[in-house]
């Protein structure tokens, strides 16, 4: 069956989007288009931060957008031996995630990430509250424009200091609506469509619900997890299915569930 996968693509020299593969090996014919685009902003301030490590207690990390503006500093000003040298101070503190694939990014940069089972920054905040007390050095956390406020407002009303610096803006991507309309009269209606965020569903489900017209209640709507969910239910759509875990093998199998 036909499944329509709305989220950024990955890196084009990191191999095929898994989320493809994993639905292929249950039998189901993926596309992906992509919703989001982002632009990277702050990066000077950022680079002095990541390079002043004794000013904050720790790092987190609740995208890999996020990880992906770090990368960009280091490889544009060539501070890559001194990185070696200064993520050994981060790795003596802690370095926080949501997500295994914002952990695999943070591996990549010689860090070593906790809280990779989070799949939301909400569980993300309880691990952070457990280790974590006012005593502690502010937590730098580098972040997009529209952050949800769950995790800052954990952290504020515990009394454990946070410093944000935003460092991408998040827009709709400029060939959305189109790719979309393509996709449609190319393909017809998806037995399934996946949202992964609450901001792909913004930008998506108006258009959606008029390709799709009468056929829309026929189609199986996933999320990648409980706050797309959360977006998608205000919309007034019915979620069929929701990942256990934000990993495309469980995304796969909850898809998989519903269209047998």
């Amino acid at each position: 069956m036909q499944v329509l996968l709305l989220k950024e693509p990955r890196e084009e020299d990191s191999g095929p989007d898994p989320y493809v593969k994993e639905l292929a090996a249950h039998g189901h014919r993926a596309t992906l288009i992509p919703v989001l685009c982002f632009k990277f902003v702050s990066l000077s301030t950022l680079s002095e931060k990541l390079f002043q490590p004794d000013t904050h207690g720790g790092l987190i990390f609740t995208s890999p957008r996020a990880v992906e503006a770090v990368k960009m500093c280091l490889e544009a000003e060539g501070r890559g031996e001194e990185w070696r040298l200064i993520k050994d101070k981060w790795n003596a503190k802690s370095v926080y995630v949501v997500g295994k694939a914002t952990g695999d990014l943070v591996q990549k940069l010689g860090l070593k990430p906790l809280g990779e089972d989070s799949g939301t920054a909400d569980v993300l905040s309880r691990l952070i509250l457990q280790r974590e007390d006012a005593n502690v050095l502010p937590l730098f956390f580098p972040c997009g424009s529209i952050k949800r406020e769950v995790l800052p407002t954990a952290l504020r009303e515990n009394g454990v200091p946070l410093e944000t610096l935003t460092v991408y803006q998040t827009a709709e991507h400029p060939d959305l609506q189109e790719n979309l309309s393509q996709y449609f009269t190319q393909q017809g209606t998806p037995s399934s469509i996946a949202f992964f965020s609450p901001s792909g569903v913004k930008f998506c489900l108006e258009t959606v619900r008029q390709l799709s017209g009468k056929r829309l209640t026929q189609i199986k709507f996933a999320a990648i997890g409980p706050t797309t969910a959360d977006a998608m239910t205000t919309e007034g759509l019915c979620v069929s299915c929701s990942a256990e875990k934000p990993t495309a093998a469980h995304l796969a199998a909850a898809i998989a569930k519903v269209l047998l």
